[in-house]
Order: structure tokens, then C-alpha cells, then sequence
């Protein structure tokens, strides 16, 4: 294996059918929505084709090999006793999160989340028929935990917690998800874990799954996927992991045609991940950090008014630009005159502050072709 995994030619990009790349017109580089643009892992290919081959195209059966293929990866990866039975197929984490909500609250309960972070998190509680209560990362990104006190003091109904947390790249540290937990225990709240991104913390961060923190076994459940980290969001398949049988108990309340809805492609390719494309995950990271530093490298010399923290996980990079204008105005900026595509700030509730997310899950060539493009939208 070479150091870093390839990515196909610009051109051969562009035939894919995914969001990523039709949303725009073909002259936009996209770097938005979080699809990398690396191959499959060769055991991930391999499980589909051969899925095709033998017609195997029908309703999925998740458990229990999706639950031993997520608690052998999580005791290799974290040193996590994850009891395979504890594991629950679920659509995706989205849907995930409101059906646990539906069981968890009642209309008109609210539910807590910390912005900026992924749009859907401002979707999923009035789906469920609750309300917003947003309690906002501190300025340097961490969990604001006396003003979690507070808010759950009010007797919310949920938290949502992103760990790693999309767009910043923040990795929760133990001691503040121990705190996190003691506060949910004082006040009676459930936290559900959004937990997508934990396969890709970066060398030089520790992840922490919540479950393994003391006492969240009683207040929390996890979601986990493969989506993420192996590129199989459009196959659809996530786990929902509890360590109680409290909290088991919610996730049988769910809707009882919940395990019909999860992909057969999507369990068949999440086995495979988990169970057989480790050393690809770890090309895959290595890529990652060679991608971070050059974007280190390219925003010093191409944009220096931008402002950064590199993150500790996922291939997303959260560019504060509010030395340019508004995250909207920058954005719109990029896309017409550079024709590079982020997102923008307001779409992860941070409307005001000049921020947008970079994907720079691809290629060296592309990475500067967008940012030389995003430099010389400001010329």
C-alpha cells in the first residue's frame, strides 16, 4: 500500500451521481456535503459485488453480525467491551435520532443541542413534534457545561450531543464527557450520542465513546456508522448502541418496523468495513492528516485572513473568514467568482460569524485548485 489513497481524476469525479456531485454546474468544484472522493475499501467493494452477483438484493437481516462486526472494531479500536446484543440496526443515524426522540419526549418538550453544528440537528426535534433549546459552543469550540447546568435545570427532555462534533472537528475529552454525564444524571436528562464521525479522529486526538464514561450506561445511547468513514451514507445503515437495560428498554420502543428500514446493502457493506477494512481506514487517515497540513500550508500563503482550527477529527475544516464578511456573502463569493463550493455558516447556526466548512476529503490537486480558486475570488 502507498501512504496515501489515491483519488480518480477530476473528470472521472464528475460522473458520479451522488449529491456532492450534482448539485452544482460542472464548472464548481464542491467540497460541501461530507462524501470523500476516495475509492471504496477493497472488502467494502468486494461484499456489494458480490451482493450483485448473486442477486442478494432483498430486505436486510442487521443482527446479530452487524453487532459483532461494531463491537470487534470497537474493542480493537477503543478497548470497548461493547456487548454485541446491545446493538440495534437503524436507518441512518437522522433517522436514529428522531425515533429515539419520539419515544424519549412529547410534543412541545424540548430538546438541547450545542451550534454550531450539523444542519440536521435542527431538523430531527420538530420532526419528533419538540422544540429547540440551543446552548452554543463556547468561543473556542468546547461544551459550554455551566450553561448545559442551566439548561437542564429547565427539565429539557433530550441532548443531542455531537462527539466528534461536525463542523469544528472537536473530539469531547474524557473528563468533559464525565461531566457531561454527571450533569445528565443530576437532572434527569437523556443523551443521545451522535457518534458518526468517532471512526476518523485523527492521529494525535483520543476518542472517548460515551458509553465506556462511568455512569452513561444509565443516560445515554450511542448512534455509530460506517457512513463516515468508509463513504456509505447513500447505503443506508447505523447502529444504535445501549449499555442498560433502561436505555434498552427505550430502544425497543421504537417504531417496530424500524429494522425493515435499514439498507441490506448498507449492513452488508458496514459488516465489511468493520470487519475487514481497518488497514484502509488507517491509509485513509494518514491521507487525511497529509490533506489537513497542506490546507494548513495553502490558507497561510493563499488566504492568510483566514482563520483556523485544525481539526482533530473528520475531513471537515471550519474556516472562520469574518475578516472577509458575513458566512453567506463569503460563500456566494467562492461559488460565483472561484467556483468552489462550501457551506455556509447559517446552515450550522452560526448565521453571523463569517464561517464556512471546507470538505477536504480529496485529492492534493483538488485541495489547492480550491483554495488558488477561493483566493482568487477575492482579487
Amino acid at each position: 500500500m502507498t501512504d496515501e489513497l489515491p483519488v480518480p481524476p477530476l473528470a472521472e469525479l464528475r460522473t458520479r451521481q451522488s449529491a456532492k456531485w450534482r448539485t452544482y454546474p460542472s464548472d464548481v468544484l464542491p467540497l460541501t456535503v461530507a462524501e470523500m472522493d476516495f475509492p471504496l475499501a477493497p472488502p467494502v467493494a468486494a461484499a456489494l459485488q458480490q451482493a450483485v452477483a448473486r442477486s442478494d438484493t432483498g430486505y436486510a437481516l442487521a443482527s446479530p453480525d452487524l453487532g459483532k462486526a461494531l463491537a470487534g472494531f470497537a474493542g480493537r479500536r477503543w478497548d470497548w467491551d461493547l456487548d454485541p446484543t446491545s446493538v440495534t440496526s437503524v436507518t441512518d443515524v437522522g433517522v436514529g435520532v428522531v425515533e429515539l426522540l419520539r419515544v424519549l419526549t412529547r410534543p412541545g418538550d424540548r430538546v438541547v443541542i450545542s451550534p454550531p453544528v450539523y444542519p440536521p440537528f435542527f431538523h430531527w426535534a420538530p420532526e419528533a413534534g419538540t422544540e429547540l433549546l440551543e446552548v452554543p459552543l463556547t468561543e473556542d469550540y468546547r461544551l459550554d457545561l455551566p450553561a448545559l447546568d442551566r439548561a437542564f435545570a429547565t427539565q429539557p427532555g433530550v441532548y443531542v450531543l455531537c462527539h466528534p462534533h461536525n463542523p469544528v472537528g472537536r473530539v469531547h475529552s474524557r473528563g468533559e464527557l464525565t461531566e457531561l454525564v454527571t450533569l445528565a444524571k443530576r437532572h434527569g436528562v437523556v443523551v443521545i450520542s451522535d457518534e458518526i464521525h468517532a471512526p476518523l479522529v485523527l492521529p494525535g486526538a483520543e476518542f472517548t465513546p460515551l458509553l465506556t464514561v462511568p455512569g452513561a450506561a444509565d443516560v445515554a445511547i450511542s448512534l455509530m456508522s460506517a457512513s463516515k468513514a468508509w463513504n456509505l451514507a447513500g447505503l443506508k445503515c447505523a447502529a444504535a448502541i445501549t449499555a442498560s437495560p433502561a436505555m434498552a428498554d427505550v430502544v425497543a420502543r421504537m417504531a417496530p418496523d424500524i429494522r425493515w428500514r435499514t439498507g441490506h446493502f448498507g449492513v452488508l457493506a458496514s459488516i465489511a468495513a468493520f470487519t475487514d477494512s481497518e488497514p484502509w481506514l488507517e491509509q485513509l487517515l494518514s491521507t487525511l492528516v497529509a490533506r489537513r497540513a497542506l490546507l494548513g500550508e495553502l490558507l497561510a500563503e493563499h488566504l492568510p485572513s483566514v482563520r483556523w482550527q485544525p481539526p482533530s477529527a473528520t475531513y471537515l475544516a471550519w474556516l472562520d473568514c469574518s475578516a472577509i464578511g458575513p458566512g453567506d456573502t463569503v460563500r456566494d463569493l467562492f461559488l460565483v467568482k472561484g467556483k468552489v463550493a462550501l457551506e455556509p455558516g447559517s446552515r450550522f447556526g452560526a448565521p453571523g460569524d463569517g464561517c464556512v466548512r471546507l470538505n477536504f476529503g480529496t485529492s492534493a490537486e483538488l485541495l489547492e485548485q480550491a483554495v488558488t480558486g477561493m483566493a482568487a475570488a477575492l482579487a
